[in-house]
């Protein structure tokens, strides 16, 4: 495909792809974010320091949600980098690269360098992607294991010459995709494919035994992940999961991860909105949501066209708006729904936003390279906004951070190009992610409690060699602070979820305890003695409100947990 422009010199390229890979870098410095993220780290370090990989435990039981594959290359990084923030965020961060490696070479199948070139600045800069490289959960890994099987896949419908060892690479890919998330992974795999099949007149692919060749290739990949639920939860139906006994690993990974949740008929229940990705998405994919709401309605209105003339053109490549829209379309009518869930199909959302923004005339270019730079300005401005309100360490610092690549960004790229437009966005996004990442986050996370008390353990030698009881009445995992305590503490780190269970610890010897100040108080008058050691002030900092950003009314957001020392109160126990 010929564009009307020619594409960008390899050293303005790579020199923007190298900005971008350091913007996501900037989510290696921050600690590792409550709640998800905490709790996935505390599962590959139990993982690597126990050297089981084939159980997976989070709050000393048996843990049933997730699929194993993010937690085994999470635990081989702690075993060759030490158990530490860096380890448990770079193989992320290296995975959403692949993403981008794959998403240009995916491109370069049908459209044009240039157009590969701006889908690859496109998806390195989009908000959510760079977010979710800080806040590490499975979509950095989902993203390269679902555009990549898309690549194989679509080059051996192409008729690539290594057929047979694309098959392979795409069914591997794919395998891993479902030991990461389940099987709806194959909406967005296999969603675009089929529809470009229908739209260009190869539905007979759909009658073609390599297809279903690879359908049992990539389930055969995921025979690790089947026997591992097998071992952990189908062999021992006297296991109590979801308060019930008998419950079925495999049935779960098949149906109840994934159909459950669409139907909120699981175990694990949510509320869904029909309309939640349609407003996530214009600030997720920022800033490059509009682009990419107009890209897709322009497609759409010229499949309509050309459809009601004849067969779609086979030039054209609709595995993109496929997938993409059919997954958006299936996270749409869940009812379960969180903002990162999109994140796995913004390759495919980069590749139309580019291909719009490519095909612009000049006129057309130029006013959208003049509406794309009043959006950097804008978060430019909500940056210093933020910063201002905040008053974090260092804001001299981050203000100068703000101000001096702001004005090299517009010094560089002065004229209204496509050149221009991506530089500004990429230069946009390095002052936002590193006001986040290097500024903002550090001062929000100094209010996670457990990660705050147990850097105050470790620090003191008479109380990092001790085990420390995490004691959170309930059932279920629950949540709190207690894993940024579990993660970055050294020593060893028992729950204890009831009375009759911190009974049992304290009986012999008074334990050390991190412990809400609520139930610190109770304790006291259920029986224990309490000796409070140290207290730390804790905040849910995934969830910000004016009230705790601003300083003057911060304290009254935070909750208090306490370090204390538990034993009996031996005059109660008389009593």
């Amino acid at each position: 495909m010929i564009d009307k422009y020619p594409p960008f010199d390899d050293r303005w390229f790579y020199a923007l792809v190298a900005v971008g890979v350091c913007l996501n870098a900037t989510g290696l410095f921050p600690p590792i974010m409550e709640p998800d993220s905490a709790l996935y780290a505390c599962i590959a370090k139990q993982m690597a320091l126990s050297g089981d990989f084939v159980n997976l435990y989070a709050v000393g039981d048996d843990w049933l949600d997730k699929p194993h594959f993010p937690f085994w290359v999470g635990a081989m990084s702690f075993r060759i980098f030490g158990v530490n923030t860096f380890a448990y965020k770079f193989p992320a961060l290296l995975f959403f690269l692949a993403s981008v490696l794959y998403t240009y070479k995916f491109v370069r199948l049908t459209y044009s360098t240039l157009t590969a070139q701006v889908a690859a600045l496109v998806l390195l800069t989009a908000f959510h992607g760079v977010l979710s490289n800080s806040d590490v959960r499975a979509e950095p890994y989902l993203m390269p294991l679902i555009i990549g099987p898309a690549y194989h896949f679509y080059r051996v419908f192409l008729g690539a010459k290594n057929q047979a060892l694309h098959l392979v690479i795409g069914s591997f890919l794919t395998g891993c995709a479902l030991m990461t998330k389940g099987v709806f992974v194959l909406v967005p795999i296999g969603g675009g494919l089929v529809l470009h099949w229908l739209l260009t007149g190869h539905w007979r692919e759909l009658l073609k035994p390599r297809w279903y060749i690879a359908v049992v290739l990539s389930f055969a990949f995921t025979l690790p992940e089947i026997y591992c639920l097998y071992q952990q939860f189908d062999r021992h139906p006297e296991k109590v999961i979801f308060g019930t006994k008998g419950v079925s690993g495999i049935r779960f990974f098949f149906w109840d991860s994934q159909f459950g949740r669409f139907f909120n008929t699981g175990p694990i229940k949510g509320e869904g909105d029909k309309f939640f990705f349609v407003h996530t998405l214009l600030w997720a994919f920022l800033p490059w949501s509009l682009p990419l709401y107009i890209g897709v309605g322009k497609q759409v209105m010229g499949l309509v066209k050309r459809q009601n003339n004849s067969v779609a053109s086979e030039s054209i490549e609709y595995v993109s708006l496929g997938s993409g829209l059919v997954t958006f379309a299936l996270f749409s009518l869940s009812g379960f729904q969180l903002p990162h869930y999109m994140n796995i199909v913004f390759p495919f959302f980069a590749v139309i936003t580019a291909h719009f923004l490519v095909s612009l005339n000049i006129t057309h270019l130029r006013k959208w390279t003049i509406g794309q730079t009043s959006i950097g300005l804008a978060l430019t401005g909500i940056a210093i906004a933020l910063l201002v309100l905040v008053q974090p360490a260092g804001l001299v610092s981050a203000l100068v951070w703000v101000v001096v690549i702001t004005l090299a960004t517009l010094s560089i790229f002065q004229k209204n190009t496509l050149l221009s437009l991506s530089g500004r966005m990429v230069g946009a996004m390095l002052v936002l992610a590193g006001t986040l990442n290097l500024f903002l986050y550090p001062t929000f996370l100094r209010y996670q409690a457990g990660m705050a008390t147990a850097d105050y353990v470790n620090a003191h030698a008479n109380l990092a060699k001790r085990p420390t009881i995490l004691y959170e009445p309930g059932t279920g995992v629950g949540g709190g602070s207690f894993w940024t305590y579990e993660f970055y503490a050294q020593a060893p780190t028992p729950y204890a979820r009831t009375d009759s269970a911190m009974r049992a610890q304290v009986q012999k010897t008074p334990q050390q305890v991190f412990i809400t100040a609520e139930f610190a108080d109770s304790l006291e008058t259920r029986g224990f003695r309490v000796k409070r050691l140290a207290m730390f002030p804790y905040y849910h900092v995934s969830q910000l409100t004016y009230d705790f950003l601003n300083p003057d009314t911060r304290a009254k957001t935070l909750l208090p947990y306490v370090l204390a020392e538990v034993g009996i109160d031996a005059d109660r126990a008389k009593e």
